[in-house]
């Protein structure tokens, strides 16, 4: 067996650091009323659904990037990593359409192995570099 074969039995399996991580904030802005018309514990809800087994998807507080609520962080898989995935910063994540895009591309196998849906380029930003390295990239 191959090692990408490996590393696919290992994200089927729910094997913890081959999948990927979705970071949902959760801080002073997002997930909050300040962020009108989106029912925001549904929008977790959903993505740990549609992602368990999947990927990891936990809900952190402010992330400091409040001016673009609600922001998401997709952190590749190891095997992403590997091949040069890198943490993608979401943000205005505030409509369903675009967590099932985000939801799609992450059981595709996220960065580093599958180029994002071109929809959420709409929504990729760079955070300051004090804050990439908060979250470990």
């Amino acid at each position: 067996m191959g090692r990408r074969d490996k590393a696919a039995d290992k994200r089927a399996a729910g094997g913890g650091a081959a999948r990927c991580t979705v970071t949902v904030c959760r801080g002073c802005c997002c997930g909050t009323p300040k962020v009108p018309g989106l029912d925001h514990a549904a929008q977790l809800t959903d993505l740990r659904g549609s992602l368990a087994g999947v990927a990891e998807v936990r809900p952190v507080g402010c992330l400091d990037a409040c001016d673009r609520a609600n922001v998401i962080v997709i952190q590749p898989s190891a095997e992403g990593r590997r091949a040069g995935g890198r943490p993608v910063w979401l943000g205005f994540v505030n409509d369903p359409d675009a967590a099932r895009d985000i939801t799609a591309w992450v059981e595709a196998g996220g960065p580093g192995l599958v180029d994002p849906p071109d929809v959420l380029e709409l929504y990729a930003f760079s955070p300051s570099r004090r804050i990439r390295e908060s979250l470990g990239g």
